[in-house]
């Protein structure tokens, strides 16, 4: 049963949040080592702000206080970076083919769809997901309503079918 983050106040709450503050923690400054390569001391100090700046807006978000860091959701998310990753490459090398043919048998179009995330985050997943898949754009976000722009009719079919929304809705569990 998941709590509103106001149900969770006190000692315990904060208590029960810090493994997770600590996980992020940890997780945030390995990805920034990692990726930057940098280890000059200005540099760090940086990577250790953003990381800090990071944990302070997830904190203002309530995010310490959902189930996010649970096994069953990191599965989730790996299964579901697996599958964008596919998106990915199978979109580029679509826009590959048409971008490269004589014809150049684009057809942009806007297309309309309400999405089934309950979630603010993950309606911003899905927005950035759709951005990322290679021929389609996220023009306008407004709740549930998304307006989105693709190369081709098939992409906007694609876009609007829902596979990715459903997806995105099913990461947090629903």
């Amino acid at each position: 049963m998941s709590q509103s983050p106001s149900a969770e106040s006190g000692p315990d709450a904060r208590t029960s949040r810090l493994p997770r503050i600590i996980v992020l923690a940890v997780l945030l400054a390995a990805a920034w080592l990692l990726w930057s390569g940098f280890f000059k001391p200005l540099l760090l100090a940086l990577g250790a702000f953003s990381c800090l700046l990071v944990l302070y807006l997830s904190h203002r978000m309530h995010l310490f206080d959902t189930d996010i860091f649970a096994p069953r959701f990191t599965l989730r998310l790996l299964r579901f970076w697996g599958w964008l990753v596919r998106e990915i490459i199978r979109s580029s090398l679509e826009v590959t083919r048409l971008v490269l043919s004589p014809k150049m048998d684009i057809s942009p179009t806007v297309a309309e769809f309400d999405s089934k995330c309950p979630h603010p985050v993950d309606r911003a997943i899905l927005g950035n997901s759709i951005i990322l898949t290679p021929g389609t754009l996220t023009l306008r976000i407004d709740g549930q309503h998304f307006v989105v722009h693709a190369l081709t009719e098939s992409g906007a079919r694609d876009i609007v079918n829902g596979e990715m929304d459903l997806r995105v809705s099913q990461l947090r569990g629903g």
